[in-house]
């Protein structure tokens, strides 16, 4: 008995997720609990493990199709299932019984029926992903008709718009003559106040053949599809400032190289630069406390618990694991959690709770060499702080020009939360504290 393999509960908000890729083809042998596909998601990237043991049969969901929570991903036979399927298919070929054959034609025209179906697979090699079939009925359109962007030419739902104007609106024919404008689909969303869909491929113009021969076109994964959309909904939504300053590391640089090697002999992790600035955000939250909330609706919501996330680069794009109340933890916690998020990130590990419910972030595009950014909001948050590469610049102390280890900070915030005096404070009370660590040590 085969045993189905369905796409597992992913998390609060999360209904669907795109299959990435599937790491056991039809006919291996796999062991229950061993990884056989991944999903990707609109936050992380998950493995589904064989339910049991047995050889992976026929795969229902190729890469690249979007399934749903509960879908059928693939079954699971054991090996006998599949060893008794197998001798059943070299029984049509038993010519012996040559005229019993000539009697069965009717049947046969029965079983030729769904001929048709190739059809459906369109330009591509693969048939449409179930959306598409949908949204293709509803326009009463032929696959062969549309060219997919998915995977191996895999019609997707987005491209039914992009090549096919519902048959509604292409029949007013005699308005053209006097105004063709207002015949397209997009006037006349825009006319009923409904938002008007702009397929990215309107956006660019037609390459020269010369150049579309050298052009190669991959699907956005889930993940980078959900970055993109929330990093313009931060900028479309929020009132959005970014105040400057930067801050003398010599401090925390010689208090760094005086105790990492007890610090790690004591803790078993390293003594990284990320503790520290997550420490003196911390000092400074609590005293700024507009930056540490958010709106809701009509309200504010000032928040009295310290969430931090912390942004990490892996090859699938930025992720944002939450440090969860770091405020009652130790420089030494907060070191651990941080290197465990990123060991964790780069695996691909990360579990949707890990990067749900931050109330602040801290980014670092230090480690790339960046000297100067202005980081966007990680909604609906109003405030991120970004870091920059540490440099020695000549500047005044006690009246002497001297070369001292400097960064530059960025606050960005939201402006309707968050004043410029507030967010200014803020920002000072940063690099007070990182100038003089003993300050946050003593909560002063």
């Amino acid at each position: 008995m085969a045993t189905e393999i369905r796409v597992p509960a992913l998390g609060e908000s999360v209904t669907e997720a795109i299959v990435g890729k599937w790491l056991k083809s039809a006919g291996d042998s796999v062991s229950a609990d061993e990884p056989v596909v991944e999903l990707e998601t609109d936050k992380v990237t998950v493995e589904v493990n064989a339910p049991a043991s047995g050889v992976l049969g026929e795969i229902k969901a190729p890469e690249g199709t979007t399934v749903a929570v509960g879908a059928l991903l693939g079954a699971i036979s054991n090996g006998a299932g599949l060893a008794v399927a197998k001798p059943a298919q070299p029984a049509p070929a038993s010519p012996p019984q040559a005229p019993v054959a000539q009697a069965a034609p009717p049947p046969a025209p029965a079983k030729a029926a769904p001929a048709p179906a190739p059809a459906e697979k369109g330009n591509g090699e693969m048939p449409p992903s179930p959306a598409a079939r949908k949204k293709l009925a509803e326009v009463g359109l032929d696959a062969v008709a549309v060219v997919g962007s998915g995977k191996r030419g895999q019609i997707l739902k987005e491209d039914i718009p992009a090549t096919a104007p519902k048959p509604a609106e292409a029949a007013p024919a005699p308005q053209p003559d006097a105004e063709p404008a207002a015949a397209t689909p997009a006037v006349q969303a825009l006319a009923k106040g409904a938002p008007v869909p702009v397929p990215v491929q309107s956006l660019r113009l037609p390459p020269a053949a010369v150049d579309a021969a050298r052009e190669e076109r991959v699907r956005m994964t889930k993940l980078r599809q959900t970055i993109a959309q929330r990093l313009k909904d931060a900028q479309n939504t929020a009132a959005m400032l970014t105040t400057f300053n930067d801050v003398d590391m010599s401090a925390v640089m010689k208090l760094r190289s005086e105790f990492k090697d007890l610090f790690e002999k004591r803790h078993g992790v390293k003594l990284g630069f990320m503790g520290f600035f997550v420490k003196a955000c911390l000092q400074a939250l609590k005293e700024i406390p507009a930056v540490n909330a958010e709106i809701d609706g009509d309200e504010i919501v000032y928040k009295n618990y310290y969430h931090i996330g912390v942004a990490v680069s892996t090859d699938r794009g930025l992720v944002v694991p939450v440090v969860r109340e770091a405020d009652r933890m130790s420089l030494a916690e907060i070191e651990a959690q941080i290197t465990d998020f990123g060991k964790r990130a780069r695996e691909g590990k990360l579990g949707i709770a890990d990067m749900q419910g931050g109330t602040f972030t801290i980014t670092n595009g230090g480690v790339f060499g960046s000297l100067l950014s202005t980081p966007i909001l990680n909604a609906p948050q109003s405030g991120i702080l970004g870091m920059h590469r540490i440099e020695e610049r000549p500047v005044v102390r006690d009246g002497q020009v001297v070369a001292r280890p400097m960064m530059y900070l960025a606050l960005s915030y939201d402006h309707r939360i968050v004043d410029g005096k507030e967010a200014v404070a803020f920002l000072v009370r940063v690099k007070e504290c990182l100038e003089e660590p003993q300050r946050f040590i003593l909560e002063l």
